[in-house]
């Protein structure tokens, strides 16, 4: 890549991080959207593009401490290249200035230890200190060193049409390296990045990219054949098309959502999943009409609750700039507002799964103790206990997922079953 290395190129990268620090739309919308009207970077272009400025994203803090007052797109850019992905002065040569190879040897030579604990984990310091008190100095060090690293790209096998076994089998033989997943039975652990939207497995769906964190979510949830199972923030149908899997396509699966953007992009994926037992519905709010018709008749509803997103960091680390304490509280509100109408939607004896992808306590123990205290009909039933019926093995009373330990994204989910 380095010996295509040249100074339009490091304009183009410029240019794209300029947009992104403005923080007004998600990172990846912004990079795809400069992709799609710069058709002529190819595959390699884009791909030093997207990291070089993503590892700016990830590393923004230290990066601007070592940039010491030089602080400017291009001096960023430079620091991300030297010091997060190893680059000698060598090869930033086709951009280098000779006045700026003095400045980027000093950056380059900074220790972690000359930086506070929240700039050395490249954290905002709200965030660091919840963390902290969280889980201790220690851990929060060793999250963000993987937070700080991009994600792998996981795949879930569509059972409907296939095993995980034969999904490896026709991966391999396209010369796609991947192994089956440690948690999720249906996870497939790809070793590379390989563009995959036009491959004749995605196109006839066979798998879909997900997670294998987010894969678990379905496992706790248990929905049986021929049940009433609602998935009540069903965004783009991720977790609602491993559901319809799990009902082995019988019963009725209601796929709300309050974003008409989010339940479009479902319909294709629907389309080559083969399920027939899924309905997606826009909803105006957790109130609406549609939700309250199916009062006390649900078995099952998943609630992956609206949340920060900061078990996501790794692929999207614009959210630790963007998130803030009082967004955060914001959302706490809605969390327990949809997690209370999940509540009223089951049957006696039916199930509620409340999830987030957040790290943070106020978007989950939190809620869930509050909810507790005030549905004294409602059980909480270890996680482990759930998924370990089903050979998944996880500790905890509550499913907690961190990057650093469990190599998936970061993600808490509850088990909450309303007394028969």
């Amino acid at each position: 890549m380095n010996a295509r290395f040249t100074p339009a190129l490091f304009a183009h990268a410029e240019a794209v991080l300029n947009e992104l620090l403005r923080f007004e739309h998600p990172a990846d919308a912004v990079v795809s959207r400069y992709f799609r009207t710069n058709r002529e970077l190819g595959h390699a272009d884009r791909a030093f593009v997207a990291e070089t400025v993503f590892a700016v994203l990830r590393r923004g803090r230290s990066l601007e401490a070592r940039c010491a007052g030089k602080l400017s797109d291009r001096n960023l850019l430079l620091a991300a290249l030297a010091v997060t992905r190893g680059w000698s002065q060598r090869e930033l040569a086709p951009v280098l200035k000779n006045s700026e190879e003095a400045w980027l040897a000093a950056a380059k030579a900074m220790l972690d230890s000359d930086f506070s604990p929240a700039v050395r984990c490249d954290l905002p310091d709200w965030l660091y200190a919840a963390l902290e008190a969280q889980f201790g100095a220690d851990e929060v060090y060793l999250l963000a060193q993987v937070l700080n690293q991009p994600a792998p790209l996981d795949l879930r096998v569509n059972t409907v049409k296939m095993t995980r076994e034969a999904l490896l089998e026709r991966l391999a033989a396209d010369g796609i390296a991947g192994q089956p997943g440690t948690l999720s039975p249906v996870a497939v652990r790809l070793r590379d990045k390989p563009a995959l939207a036009k491959h004749p497995l995605f196109l006839e769906g066979a798998f879909e990219v997900q997670d294998e964190g987010s894969q678990l979510l379905g496992y706790l949830l248990e929905p049986k054949r021929g049940e009433m199972v609602v998935d009540l923030c069903a965004g783009a149908g991720g977790k609602t098309l491993l559901l319809g899997a799990l009902m082995k396509n019988t019963g009725r699966l209601y796929a709300f959502d309050v974003s008409d953007k989010r339940l479009v992009k479902l319909k294709p994926r629907l389309a080559r999943s083969g399920l027939s037992n899924v309905h997606p519905a826009r909803i105006d709010h957790e109130r609406d009409t549609k939700i309250k018709r199916l009062a006390g008749k649900i078995h099952r509803v998943l609630v992956d609750a609206p949340c920060s997103g900061l078990g996501t960091l790794r692929r999207n680390p614009d959210l630790k700039w963007r998130q803030n304490e009082n967004s955060v509280a914001e959302l706490t509100v809605k969390q327990a507002a949809i997690l209370d109408a999940a509540a009223k939607l089951v049957r006696p004896g039916g199930r509620v799964v409340y999830a987030t992808c957040s790290l943070l306590a106020a978007e989950n123990e939190k809620i869930i103790e509050a909810f507790l205290a005030s549905h004294p009909d409602f059980a909480l039933i270890p996680a482990s206990t759930v998924l370990a019926k089903q050979g998944i093995v996880v500790e905890g009373e509550m499913l907690r997922l961190l990057p650093h330990q469990h190599h998936t994204d970061g993600f808490f989910a509850a088990v909450l079953d309303k007394k028969a």
